[in-house]
């Protein structure tokens, strides 16, 4: 049974950080890529970040580029989202999916976590 959990998200200041992980189970975590997507009040689902099954590929929302980085642990069966310079824009819930190939669309990812609230306010 797949299981998704994230944790990490809190309140924070604009311009603060904060690292979301998301702790994968039951399946083979290196197989798949993972991605983070977030979801504002009143807004569709939008993709943040995705990372391949090694770790070696990486692509970013044009929104967090230069701000977020996705990172993983295969031995952890975890993957990361460090979010520094966080603007009030970036208040969302973030989801976090396992999918079998990279991609900024929401389709491929076929399970998701629960989510986790983060909060950009002065």
């Amino acid at each position: 049974q797949v299981q998704l959990v994230e944790s990490g998200g809190g309140l924070v200041q604009p311009g603060g950080s904060l690292r979301l992980s998301c702790a994968a189970s039951g399946f083979t975590f290196s197989s798949y890529a993972m991605g983070w997507f977030r979801q504002a009040p009143g807004k569709e689902r939008e993709f943040v970040a995705t990372i391949n099954g090694r770790g070696s590929s990486t692509v970013y929302a044009d929104s967090v580029k230069g701000r977020f980085t996705i990172s993983r642990d295969n031995a952890k069966n975890t993957v990361y989202l460090q979010m520094n310079g966080l603007k009030l824009e970036d208040t969302a819930v973030y989801y976090c999916a396992a999918g079998r190939s990279v991609s900024t669309n929401r389709k491929p990812y076929g399970d998701w976590g629960q989510g986790t609230q983060v909060t950009v306010s002065s």
